[in-house]
């Protein structure tokens, strides 16, 4: 079976968005981005394969047989977009994009060109019921986090 190539590093973050990211008001809207994640998650940034961002961890499984990691919310600043990894298939969230804003998106991935073209409560309230989703169907890290972050 192949290896997942999106693993958890040891690299910088914050190297690595000055490094990658050649736009500032892309890297503004990183650095937000993480703080926002961070506080929703309870989970401090690591970078994930050479160009994600990612907060906690979950396990999955598929009936393949296939397993692996993966981060809980992520991101990734693209040349074209950012990358947003915070969507997770629910009701709730097929509604809630109806007011996250200008946006483009493919089966689990928002691309967005910056932070301001979002309704950032929009995407604080899709970020938190992925981590509902993740948390009733994965083995995941966010099952503390959750707790210490509704306490």
């Amino acid at each position: 079976m192949a290896k997942n190539k999106t693993t958890e590093t040891d690299k910088s973050v914050t190297e690595f968005i000055h490094a990658f990211v050649d736009n500032d008001q892309k890297k503004a809207d990183s650095f937000r981005l993480i703080e926002l994640m961070s506080e929703w998650t309870g989970f401090e940034p690591k970078m994930w394969g050479p160009s994600i961002i990612g907060f906690g961890s979950y396990h999955y499984k598929y009936a393949s047989g296939h397993e692996g990691d993966m981060p809980i919310l992520g991101f990734s600043p693209r040349k074209t977009a950012l990358t947003l990894y915070v969507y997770s298939p629910t009701e709730e969230n097929k509604h809630l994009l109806d007011d996250l804003g200008k946006f483009k998106m493919s089966k689990a991935c928002i691309y967005v060109k910056k932070l301001s073209d979002i309704n950032i409560d929009a995407l604080e309230r899709i970020s938190k019921d992925s981590i509902e989703y993740l948390n009733k169907h994965y083995e995941c890290a966010c099952h503390a986090s959750h707790r210490k972050t509704k306490a």
